[in-house]
């Protein structure tokens, strides 16, 4: 098998197109990107979230833009509010915004420091629980580590709840094997998924508080959980949510 194809693998076609998971929301998986050290950089599959709201959409960590993609988004609404979820998840917001320049775009903190010259655009900050356009229909949730600060999103009307990296999943079947083994170590490894254990090191001060705001969101309900990477819970949101996190709420 080539690189293209062991890569091809790894992501969740089909790719660049909006997927129906439910009254008013869509996902669309995307391409890999490479993130980490210069050393090992580790491929991940790529996944926004797309929610509508009257005739406009809530765009939640956009992917890359592809015409067919801006096609199929203009049949479904008007992007109005681009979201940045946190500070790694900016890339192609440029992209979007430029496509729809009536959008306005919400960042997590750190994003512009992040971003540098590549958003040169006006921005809103992403930082509160409420008092956003979007509070008709979807619940805002900060959660702030000593590395970055992750927005959560639950979606009223689907019962769907939209992490970025909090939760991770991937499927070692579809993974080279040294990365079924680092996700292993790392323990995003689906079937058993979880905050990645890097991540986790974050909240090492504020584990009440990173307690707290998971049982926030279990206290949603969530009919399902989407993530950016790898298999996102499509059922039985809630209890594969606390299981994901029974090492932080069980101690």
């Amino acid at each position: 098998m080539t690189r293209n194809e062991r890569e091809s693998a790894m992501t969740y076609a089909p790719i660049d197109t909006p997927k129906a998971v439910a009254g008013d929301a869509w996902i669309v998986d995307g391409p890999l990107i490479r993130f980490g050290m210069p050393w090992p950089q580790m491929p991940f599959p790529t996944r926004m979230t797309l929610f509508r709201i009257g005739t406009g959409l809530f765009v939640h960590s956009p992917t890359r833009l592809t015409p067919a993609l801006r096609a199929a988004v203009d049949a479904l609404g008007t992007p109005r509010w681009i979201v940045g979820p946190n500070r790694i998840h900016y890339w192609w917001i440029p992209e979007w915004k430029a496509a729809w320049p009536d959008a306005r775009v919400w960042l997590a903190p750190r994003i512009r420091e992040q971003a540098g010259a590549r958003i040169a655009f006006a921005t809103l900050p992403l930082e509160a629980r409420e008092g956003y356009p979007w509070d008709v229909a979807i619940d805002t949730l900060p959660i702030t580590g000593s590395y970055m600060t992750e927005v959560e999103f639950f979606h009223r009307p689907s019962r769907t709840l939209v992490l970025t990296d909090l939760v991770e999943n991937f499927e070692p079947e579809r993974l080279p094997r040294i990365l079924r083994w680092l996700t292993w170590l790392a323990g995003v490894q689906a079937p058993h998924g979880g905050m990645p254990r890097d991540m986790r090191a974050t909240f090492t001060r504020d584990r009440p508080r990173l307690r707290a705001a998971i049982e926030h969101l279990l206290s949603w309900e969530p009919e399902r959980v989407i993530f950016a990477h790898g298999l996102w819970f499509d059922r039985n949101g809630t209890e594969r949510l606390r299981r994901a996190f029974a090492w932080l709420l069980e101690t």
